[in-house]
C-alpha cells in the first residue's frame, strides 16, 4: 500500500486538474470578500472573514471541488486505458482505490492549507481590523481541518461514483447539491450535529462563542465515522475487475473464384 500511494503520489505532477483545485480555493476568498461589500450591518473583522472563508468552502466549494478531483484521478485509469496494466502486475482495483483515497485525504490538507495563504493574503490587501499571529495559526487550523472533514463527508459519494469513467461527474454534482444542503442543516443544531457536511463545522468548534450554537463532538464523530466505514464497506463490496485482454482477429480467408 505504500508504495501504491508514492507512485500516485508521483503521478500528481501530470494532473493539471490541480489547478483546478487553487483556483477554486482562490474563489473561495474572493467570494467571500465580494459578500463583504454588502451593506448587511456585519462587522468584518479577520475572525469573521475565516468564518465567512469556511462557511463558503462547506456550502459550495470544497465538497464539489474534491469530488472532481478526486474522481478524475480514479477515471484517468481507464480513460487512459492503463488499468489492465496495473491489474496485471497484480494489484487489485480495490488497492489501487484505496491508496488514491489516501493521496486525495492528503490533496484536502494541502487545498486547505492554500486556502489559509489566500485568506492571510486577502486579509493583508483588505486590512480587516483584528489580525494577530494567533489567530492566523488558528484560521489555517480550522480551514484546513474543515477540509478534511468535509472530504471524509463526501467520501461515500466519491467511492459510490468511481466505478465507470464519466460517472464521477454525477458524483460532483451530487457532492455540490449535498455541500449546499449543509446551509438548510445549520438553521437546526440536531440536525447539524448528525449531517456529516456541518459535522465538520462541530469538529472545529465553528462560531462556538455563540450561545445559540451548540456542538456536540460525540454526534459529530460519529456523524463522520460512520461516512467512513459506509465507503469502507462499499470498497469491500466491489468486485474486482479482471485485466482485459486484447484478443486478436482471426484473419478472414478469401473464398477461392470458381469451382
Amino acid at each position: 500500500m505504500v508504495r501504491i500511494v508514492k507512485t500516485e503520489f508521483y503521478k500528481l505532477k501530470r494532473y493539471h486538474i490541480l489547478w483546478a483545485g487553487v483556483a477554486l480555493m482562490l474563489l473561495s476568498v474572493l467570494l467571500t470578500l465580494f459578500t463583504s461589500m454588502a451593506n448587511d450591518g456585519s462587522d468584518w473583522d479577520f475572525a469573521y472573514l475565516t468564518e465567512q472563508v469556511i462557511k463558503n468552502n462547506m456550502s459550495m466549494i470544497f465538497p464539489m471541488c474534491i469530488s472532481l478531483i478526486a474522481g478524475y484521478m480514479i477515471s484517468r485509469e481507464q480513460t487512459d486505458d492503463t488499468l489492465k496494466n496495473i491489474l496485471t502486475v497484480p494489484i487489485s482495483f480495490k488497492k489501487l482505490l484505496t491508496g488514491k483515497l489516501i493521496v486525495c485525504g492528503v490533496l484536502s490538507i494541502i487545498f486547505g492549507l492554500i486556502c489559509s495563504l489566500f485568506t492571510i493574503i486577502a486579509e493583508m490587501i483588505v486590512g480587516f481590523p483584528g489580525f494577530e499571529i494567533s489567530l492566523a495559526l488558528k484560521a489555517a487550523l480550522q480551514i484546513t481541518a474543515v477540509n478534511f472533514f468535509l472530504y471524509l463527508a463526501v467520501l461515500p459519494i466519491i467511492t459510490l461514483t468511481c466505478r465507470r469513467a464519466g460517472s464521477f461527474l454525477v458524483g460532483v454534482i451530487i457532492a455540490f447539491v449535498y455541500g449546499y444542503g449543509g446551509m438548510f442543516a445549520a438553521g437546526n443544531m440536531t440536525l447539524a450535529n448528525l449531517y456529516p457536511i456541518t459535522a465538520s463545522l462541530g469538529m472545529v468548534g465553528y462560531r462556538s462563542y455563540d450561545t445559540a450554537v451548540n456542538w456536540n463532538i460525540g454526534t459529530c464523530s460519529c456523524s463522520l465515522a460512520l461516512a467512513v466505514v459506509i465507503s469502507t464497506i462499499l470498497i469491500l463490496c466491489m468486485k474486482e475487475r479482471e485485466a482485459t485482454q486484447t484478443k486478436k482477429k482471426a484473419k478472414k480467408v478469401a473464398p477461392k473464384k470458381g469451382w
